[in-house]
């Protein structure tokens, strides 16, 4: 478990920093420009990461799966090459990917003053933004939105419906208690990523606003990344204990 969330960390570091650096530089200086090739490169990143971090989702549910319904075959299915093998096997999907859809935009020709309503380069709003026919492109986003997006969303709930039959077959008591409480933070983590990746896809086909789709991405593309530490760090009791801390000082100040 912990070799899947030291990677999924990695990977929410990269997410943020393919985006919130060049935000804060454009804010310092008072632009809003970046060049082609810089758009490029967001468009790369951000999206080699985000399905990246899309199939360490459905990993982490395989691993969890196996952990609770198949516990004593656990160190045998969930050995270290089988779990290097996994992430390589992300890694791969995630680049071919993100590789297959810049080099459909490199064939798009764009407009002399290019805006884009954000404050990255996202691919629909790069798309949107080009003078040429963008069919091709479209279609490509929805067939893979469908098969990495679907698929992995299918094998997360597939993982979770197994849990639950096994857990149900438990006794009531401490097992069952801890093993709903190994699977809250990845099913909290999955619930935020997945949520918010929705809220961006409804707000940009119900809304023509740029302020509000601007927001909605920001929300994809920052805040799941930003809370994803504060969820797993609060299975571990001195993180526990210190919020209990916290929060009792701030009861007893009111």
């Amino acid at each position: 478990m912990y070799f899947f969330l030291s990677n999924l960390s990695f990977t929410d570091i990269c997410i943020s920093t393919s985006t919130i650096p060049k935000m804060l530089l454009n804010i310092q200086a008072q632009s809003q420009s970046i060049s082609y090739i810089g758009c490029l490169s967001q468009v790369y990143f951000l999206m080699a990461f985000l399905v990246l971090e899309n199939c360490l989702l459905t990993a982490m549910a395989y691993d969890r799966y196996v952990a609770i319904c198949h516990p004593l075959m656990y160190p045998i299915i969930m050995n270290p090459s089988f779990c290097v093998l996994l992430v390589l096997v992300s890694l791969f999907i995630s680049g071919v990917n993100s590789l297959l859809h810049t080099l459909m935009v490199l064939q798009l020709s764009f407009c002399t003053h290019l805006e884009i309503p954000d404050f990255f380069c996202e691919l629909s709003q790069v798309i949107k933004s080009a003078c040429s026919d963008t069919l091709i492109n479209n279609i490509l986003i929805y067939i893979s939105s469908v098969i990495l997006g679907g698929s992995a969303l299918f094998g997360i709930i597939f993982s979770y419906s197994l849990i639950v039959c096994s857990l149900l077959r438990l006794p009531a008591g401490g097992r069952k208690y801890k093993a709903f409480s190994t699977c809250g933070s990845h099913l909290l983590v999955v619930s935020l990523f997945y949520g918010t990746a929705f809220g961006v896809y409804i707000s940009s086909s119900v809304t023509e606003s740029s302020r509000k789709t601007a927001v909605a991405s920001l929300m994809y593309s920052v805040v799941p990344q930003i809370l994803n530490p504060f969820i797993y760090s609060l299975r571990n009791e001195d993180m526990k204990m210190a919020l209990g801390k916290i929060f009792g000082r701030i009861s007893f100040l009111r």
